[in-house]
């Protein structure tokens, strides 16, 4: 799966679309829609665009870094070890993610680190939890 995948998946389940609705509501295919959200490297970019457009964004060339979207549908609820950019190193599990309701982006996560995940699984205290900004992680890995 990559960037743009994720975030259409994410996006049209977020809006609570099947496949089958964002492909009428785009104007694209039930096929296309598909091999989107698969991750298909060869697509059509004017219906990439008529996708994107149904949520408010368009493609634009940007500096890489870590997809929020590839986050959430691979490392959520998992045991994981984030890099921040200020090189601090966090060993934990994304509990889940947090919206920029401005932006209607990820932003943030919150995250229980090792030595609190025990207690959290007892008892869901989110003094337990941190928030961690989207825009510090480096790097992110599976533990």
């Amino acid at each position: 799966m990559n960037n743009i995948s994720a975030f259409i998946k994410y996006q049209r389940k977020r809006m609570g679309l099947t496949q089958e609705e964002l492909a009428l509501k785009a104007g694209v295919g039930m096929r296309f829609i598909r091999e989107l959200e698969q991750g298909k490297e060869t697509l059509q970019l004017d219906k990439v665009e008529q996708v994107l457009g149904l949520f408010g964004y368009q493609l634009t060339p940007g500096k890489q870094k870590t997809d929020a979207y590839n986050i959430f549908w691979n490392y959520s609820n998992k045991a994981v070890k984030i890099t921040l950019t200020n090189k601090v190193v966090k060993y934990g599990i994304i509990i889940k993610e947090i919206i920029d309701r401005k932006e209607n982006k990820i932003s943030a996560w919150q995250f229980v680190s090792n030595i609190n995940a025990i207690k959290y699984q007892q008892k869901q205290d989110d003094r337990l939890t941190e928030t961690i900004s989207h825009s510090d992680i480096q790097e992110i890995e599976e533990q």
